[in-house]
């Protein structure tokens, strides 16, 4: 007799031959078949074919409400009309001159405007390079070896930050990791400002503290209330720079990002995703005297080594195009508003959907993201709990990984809706009110079925 996870996932592959023979031709060219972690999926995942505002298409006609977004690159939704117009246009002129150019200027300028605490800007090809970059030019400016970080909070996949996300919360080095390297980083609970304290009061080896201004996985794991102007406080006191990864929040937050949410000013600032308008592209931007270690002759006339920043498509023109658009569109919309309401509608539906199901589980989160606390063990803890960074990492970490939470986003994909697999997801400005509609008819019919 079969049992409800195999009937879905009968179901699954009835929706969907063609991804299963295009994963299967996968499983021979790349390692797991697959392009990016994240995408590893249980028993294939779907191929799309193409995307419009907030829907896109697999290879077999089936039609997904979209909350991965991008990876969240995706605040104006997919296929802008007025994002992809300046890109074909800018494609006519070149794709890479190899040379200077005005939209890279005003790319900046735009970023400028928008968060003041980057007094400068370099921009690199992704929020990996961004970070790298900036734990680079911090430990220059400080003279100081160690970069305090925190478990499970995630910033690109370079050795510095390769371990304590999913694993090596301890700190030692993950795979291919130099344990040299990792002794300098040193790692801290989430949410503990009394532990950071203690660090920083105890180890003058410490340059900056890197952290993800929301919580690990855009709020996933909440950070408490106050917590940033804190860390902003303590890392002040103690002569530390405040490195704010704003990859994910920055554009998306508000048009000024966390930092314009939290009315804290950090001393770098990664950024990516909706910088970039939906392409690859990345930046690191902060406080003049930091920065100018890439400026040689700025390096001279302090007798300070110059930091080297290479990067062939850094602010390559049809980037810097579809960022200066998508940027222009954040400072003279409502755009982030208008994607944290949708969000916080969405929570408030999901959460009545789970009472109405009986289930002692979670929706909670901030702004325009939404995650799903499916609760394996029982807990007595609310979405309040959640917000309010009341609930420890390994729990909601565990949630994540448990079989309800991998039948959770196959039963959503089944009913056409597609969330990530932690599981959760982001809204963008273009999600509608019948993307609403459909997106909860479809978690509550999931939850009959994970149930």
């Amino acid at each position: 007799m079969s049992t409800a996870a195999d009937q879905m996932m009968d179901q699954y592959r009835a929706r969907t031959p063609r991804s299963r023979e295009l994963a299967a031709d996968a499983q021979e060219t790349f390692p797991a078949g697959i392009t990016h972690d994240a995408r590893l999926f249980q028993p294939y995942p779907i191929y799309i074919e193409r995307a419009s505002g907030s829907r896109k298409w697999d290879v077999d006609g089936n039609e997904y409400v979209d909350f991965v977004g991008g990876h969240g690159a995706l605040l104006f939704g997919h296929a802008h009309p007025e994002i992809t117009a300046a890109i074909a246009s800018q494609v006519s002129h070149g794709s890479h001159y190899g040379a200077c150019h005005e939209l890279e200027l005003r790319w900046a300028q735009a970023v400028q405007r928008l968060m003041p605490a980057c007094e400068l800007v370099r921009f690199t090809g992704s929020g990996t390079e961004a970070t790298l970059l900036a734990l680079r030019l911090a430990r220059a400016f400080s003279e100081k070896p160690r970069v305090l970080r925190f478990n499970t909070h995630f910033h690109g996949w370079h050795d510095h930050v390769a371990f304590g996300v999913k694993s090596r919360h301890d700190g030692s080095a993950s795979a291919g990791v130099l344990p040299e390297l990792a002794e300098n980083v040193v790692m801290c609970p989430p949410g503990d400002l009394h532990r950071v304290e203690q660090l920083l009061a105890t180890d003058d080896g410490i340059a900056a503290v890197l952290v993800e201004p929301t919580g690990a996985t855009f709020g996933q794991v909440p950070l408490p209330p106050g917590y940033i102007n804190g860390l902003r406080e303590l890392t002040t006191r103690h002569g530390v720079l405040l490195i704010m990864d704003e990859v994910v929040t920055g554009f998306r937050c508000s048009p000024h990002g966390a930092q314009g949410i939290f009315g804290v000013t950090p001393d770098l600032t990664t950024l990516a995703k909706v910088l970039a308008g939906g392409l690859p592209g990345g930046a690191l931007g902060g406080r003049r005297e930091i920065m100018a270690l890439l400026d040689p002759d700025e390096c001279r006339r302090l007798g300070r080594e110059k930091i080297l920043h290479h990067g062939t498509f850094n602010a390559n023109p049809v980037s810097a195009t579809a960022g200066l658009q998508a940027l222009e569109m954040v400072e003279q919309t409502d755009a982030c508003e208008r994607a944290s309401g949708f969000g916080a509608r969405l929570r408030a539906e999901l959460s009545r959907a789970i009472d109405d199901a009986g289930l002692n589980w979670s929706v909670y989160g901030g702004y325009s993201g939404f995650h799903i606390f499916t609760n394996p063990t029982d807990l007595p803890i609310t979405s309040d709990d959640l917000n309010a960074g009341r609930v420890d990492y390994p729990t909601i970490k565990s949630a994540a990984a448990s079989p309800a939470a991998a039948a959770m986003r196959l039963g959503l994909l089944i009913q056409g809706v597609d969330i990530f697999g932690w599981p959760g997801g982001v809204a963008s400005s273009v999600h509608t009110d019948d993307d609403l509609a459909k997106t909860v008819a479809a978690f509550r019919q999931t939850l009959i079925n994970v149930k």
